[in-house]
């Protein structure tokens, strides 16, 4: 029987204009969101995709992973099979010995769900080759346990094989069996695993938006689902409560708030789940909201920060909002048909040519934003053109073809012929060369010289690739930059080339 406390009588539904005026302040911030849900009192109030995502499609959530990982963590525990107080050392006689350094002995499944592990960053990553489990109990420690705040995702990694080991199923099969198939999970969600079979517990869940929303409605209902309570309501009050103090690590005021067994503490009381790039399940008690985002804000300083308080100042108020003018809801409406990723072109453009006067869905206006050239003429000057790359072991050919919407990157990549089509006004789908992820690019004229093409990944990689190509009268410089956590190394630099 679920014992959860019964719910607030639920408000009126959130004002189409506050929901329309959030919209707007996130396109304004050039935030590269893919989803967004908001619910409150459990309540739908806003379900959008942002062209080519699309609902139900799979996205990498990185570190909502390790919210994972801690509820199968705390299931255990509720069924005795463990204790948080238990050295992590016991479970894994196989890693340790008498020379084990007596930091990690000291450290408990405790400290690592909040955190206070004794290592100060992620042990595989000093050597990926070796087994990355084993990795946590042979890396030197930097200070004793239960001390320091330090995000350390192998403590998350190896909790998660902890609860494998221990189980005889992959974490997400047990949780599917013990919480998540009663929620109604997706059954095309997986983890990817290392490269010696364990699953990424810190960062390898590969979901959809609707299943976060799953987990946010199952964190505000405090453990509880359709009568029953899956996991005790104090093991999940505990999870969400404050243990360790992040304002010294934190890199944004949002994320500066404290830490509690892998679910961290925000601004106006929130207790979010945090994945690398906005990928977020925000849930605010107090008010019964729930915000739930995927996105891709890597490289975009204090991107997060822009989203919080996007919600902070428009979102939260805007909930005692009642009247909306008449329009506001089927503006609301349109607005969220044609959500789309933003083209650099709407991004980066400096004017808007008064000679293109086709619509642009990246301005309001009714011209196409484009910064110094029109590709129709401009792309005359360097079609055909193929460059040989000088001095590059990888890279030996590179072409850039444009046409009145729509443009193609064509390269060589260790002898492999590779096209990367973008849009010139939009961001169109395909997959990205050789790897096969999907991705969307677009490009644009930086100035009469230079364009610039950025890709975004959609895949088991979420981050972007960004070229740019400076075509000088007989060469080009090309540099080749990749915000993406530990792939794709290869786009990485400057390439020059000269007519073949």
């Amino acid at each position: 029987m679920c014992n959860a406390s019964p719910c607030p009588p639920p408000r009126e539904e959130i004002s189409p204009d506050v929901l329309l005026r959030l919209l707007n302040r996130l396109q304004q911030a050039h935030i590269p969101l893919h989803s967004l849900h908001i619910l409150l009192h459990d309540r739908p109030q806003l379900e959008a995709y942002y062209a080519p995502c699309r609902k139900g499609q799979l996205h990498r959530m990185f570190s909502v992973s390790k919210n994972l990982t801690a509820l199968a963590v705390l299931k255990l525990c509720e069924k005795g099979i463990l204790s948080l107080d238990d050295p992590i050392c016991g479970y894994f006689p196989e890693y340790t010995n008498e020379s084990t350094h007596l930091w990690i002995r000291q450290t408990t499944l405790r400290h690592m769900l909040m955190m206070r592990s004794c290592h100060a960053s992620t042990s595989y990553k000093f050597d990926m080759t070796r087994d990355w489990v084993e990795s946590f109990f042979t890396v030197a420690p930097t200070h004793r346990p239960g001390t320091v705040f330090h995000y350390d995702t192998s403590a998350s990694h190896t909790l998660c094989a902890l609860v494998e080991k221990l189980t005889g199923q992959s974490l997400l099969d047990y949780l599917r069996e013990v919480m998540l198939g009663e929620m109604g999970w997706s059954r095309v969600s997986y983890m990817l695993t290392d490269p010696f079979g364990h699953s990424l517990g810190g960062s390898g869940l590969m979901a959809t938006a609707e299943d976060l929303v799953l987990l946010g409605r199952f964190l505000m209902q405090e453990g509880c689902w359709n009568g029953r309570q899956l996991l005790r309501r104090d093991l999940v009050a505990m999870a969400l409560t404050w243990h360790s103090a992040t304002a010294v690590t934190g890199p944004i005021t949002g994320e500066c708030q404290g830490y509690g067994y892998s679910f961290w503490q925000g601004e106006h009381e929130a207790r979010i789940c945090y994945g690398m790039g906005g990928q977020l399940i925000l849930c605010y008690p107090a008010q019964g909201l729930l915000v739930v985002t995927t996105a891709d804000t890597q490289g975009m300083n204090g991107g997060n920060q822009l989203l919080y308080d996007a919600l902070h100042q428009i979102l939260l108020p805007g909930l005692e909002s009642r009247s909306a003018p008449p329009e506001a809801r089927e503006a609301l409406w349109q607005t969220v048909s044609n959500l789309r990723l933003e083209p650099v072109a709407g991004v980066y453009a400096r004017g808007c040519d008064p000679h293109l006067r086709d619509t642009c869905p990246s301005c309001e206006g009714t011209t196409r934003p484009v910064s110094f050239l029109d590709p129709r003429t401009d792309g005359l000057r360097i079609g055909g053109k193929v460059y040989q790359i000088q001095g590059n072991e990888a890279f030996s050919m590179v072409s850039l073809e444009l046409s009145q919407d729509i443009g193609v990157l064509r390269y060589t990549l260790r002898g492999i012929p590779c096209s990367l089509p973008f849009g010139l006004y939009q961001v169109i789908p395909d997959r990205f060369p050789i790897c096969g992820m999907f991705c969307a690019s677009s490009g644009m004229w930086l100035d009469e010289n230079t364009f610039y093409i950025r890709t975004h990944l959609l895949d088991t990689s979420v981050g972007s690739i960004h070229f740019q190509l400076f075509f000088g009268e007989e060469d080009v410089i090309i540099y080749m930059k990749k915000q993406e956590e530990s792939l794709f190394e290869e786009y990485s630099g400057h390439l020059y080339g000269t007519p073949a």
